[in-house]
């Protein structure tokens, strides 16, 4: 076993049992292919992160591309950060140059996929990967229509066969009329899918014991439903959600319910690292601007709940004082 040595990161001095450059980079929860290095003054290659060896005592600068300005109010998963919370999904669309349109205005960088079989008779047809590109936008397969823990296993291996994806979305549903989660199911999937190195985002009922025990299972991020899918009845119990997030020490993302932008504010209001939706773009009457809704509607509610918004008061509080009056 590698002695733990002391080493100097950006100024702060820490022990690690890290060999290589690109060991400490990962330790630090960082990817190398999307740092630079400077080690003891010299850039190291980012194509030989993994040979420059460690040294008692080396000092190390790591730097990334940040946007100008305040600091980016950016989220991580499983290691891998993004700037916008806001995910959305592929299906309900007229046709995939829409849904790529809609992809844009909302601004997100993940996008969840189903998978499915090819179509064998014309191989040839378009596919979502003609016009969204996986190389610029995060795919996220889902286990959409799966009832077992087994169909949900074989899903996501034959997705990770197909595209070498681990991070994934797992649903396990308990039947076809509410699409509510077989929570057994699913957290016996998320288990037998978090030995096998998938990090699987799991979608969840609005249950603080129920999204704790998924955190013990191996999954990377929970996400309890607003509403059943597609209903478009917005954040149903404010409560559980707002217990969900103070007790996880993974991101939390409302998956399913959300209808209209205020749905999407209220869900980070509560406090949420995200949101993920389909039907509520795909089903507006104009997909694209309901997408430029939904991606403001993120970012409103993000800064309202880091603002921190005012008590609530059983009777009025005039705003100008009574003092003085006339």
């Amino acid at each position: 076993m590698t002695q733990p040595i002391s080493v100097t990161v950006n100024g702060e001095t820490r022990r690690t049992s890290a060999a290589t450059v690109a060991e400490l980079v990962r330790e630090l929860d960082l990817e190398p292919e999307k740092v630079a290095v400077e080690r003891n003054g010299e850039i190291a290659p980012r194509s030989t992160l993994a040979q420059v060896a460690l040294g008692e005592g080396d000092v190390l600068e790591i730097v990334h591309f940040v946007g100008g300005g305040q600091g980016a109010d950016n989220w991580t998963v499983a290691g891998r950060t993004f700037n916008s919370r806001l995910i959305v999904g592929t299906g309900k669309y007229k046709d995939f140059e829409q849904n790529a349109a809609a992809v844009e205005a909302s601004g997100a960088e993940i996008v969840t996929v189903a998978v499915r079989r090819v179509n064998v008779s014309d191989p040839k047809a378009p596919m979502l990967t003609d016009y969204i590109d996986p190389r610029k936008i995060t795919y996220l397969p889902n286990t959409a229509g799966c009832f077992t823990a087994e169909d949900a296993i074989r899903t996501l291996r034959l997705a990770r066969e197909a595209g070498g994806w681990d991070l994934v979305k797992l649903e396990v549903l308990g039947e076809a009329r509410t699409l509510y989660p077989n929570m057994v199911e699913t957290i016996r999937a998320c288990e037998v899918l978090a030995k096998e190195g998938f990090l699987p985002m799991v979608y969840c009922t609005d249950d603080p014991i129920a999204a704790k025990q998924l955190e013990d299972a191996g999954a990377v991020a929970v996400m309890p439903l607003g509403a059943p899918i597609g209903s478009g009845l917005g954040i149903q119990n404010r409560v559980t959600i707002r217990l969900i997030v103070e007790g996880a020490s993974v991101p939390v993302l409302v998956d399913a319910g959300v209808g209209t932008a205020s749905d999407a504010a209220v869900a980070m209001e509560l406090g949420c690292d995200g949101v993920l939706m389909n039907t509520a773009i795909a089903e507006a009457k104009d997909p694209i601007r309901m997408a430029r809704a939904m991606k403001l509607s993120v970012e409103a509610g993000r800064e309202a709940y880091l603002a921190g918004r005012m008590a609530t008061r059983k009777y009025a509080d005039p705003s100008s004082p009574l003092a003085g009056l006339i």
